[in-house]
């Protein structure tokens, strides 16, 4: 999406796709203003036990945008994202990363999966895979 196109997120899915009414509610209830952070949208895919994707699409069909980037690589204004590359990678922190690449990337869910499963923040897993050179992949909201 270029800068000119910012604010037709509805358009990545097609007019007929049909906007889910349950979601748009709650995302309206809990999002004053047309920026919603993924932490929020992970709230409400726990809430109404629905998938990520299906929070994202909505999320784009009533023209909000998602921001704060729990891995931290969008959404945070002009500094763009708070995560630098970590000084040091540990052997078991890059060996969980590189057995969960796809195509030579690390997919969103799996940073988070390797987040939780070692007792890491979110923006440490980022942080390594920069250092490693690595990049992120399929966000479970289908921002990228």
């Amino acid at each position: 999406m270029t800068h000119e196109d910012k604010g037709h997120f509805s358009d990545k899915h097609g007019k007929d796709q049909e906007i889910d009414a349950r979601i748009a509610e709650a995302i309206r209830e809990r999002v004053p203003g047309n920026e919603v952070p993924c932490a929020v949208a992970f709230t409400i895919v726990e809430d109404l036990k629905v998938e990520p994707r299906a929070v994202g699409r909505t999320i784009d069909q009533v023209e909000k945008s998602i921001t704060k980037c729990q891995l931290g690589l969008f959404g945070y204004g002009p500094q763009k994202s708070p995560v630098s590359p970590r000084e040091n990678v540990d052997e078991e922190l890059e060996k969980a990363v590189r057995e969960r690449l796809n195509e030579g990337r690390l997919p969103c869910k799996e940073a988070w999966d390797i987040a939780e499963g070692l007792g890491l923040r979110k923006m440490q897993i980022t942080s390594a895979c920069e250092k490693l050179g690595i990049k992120i992949s399929r966000c479970q909201l289908g921002t990228f």
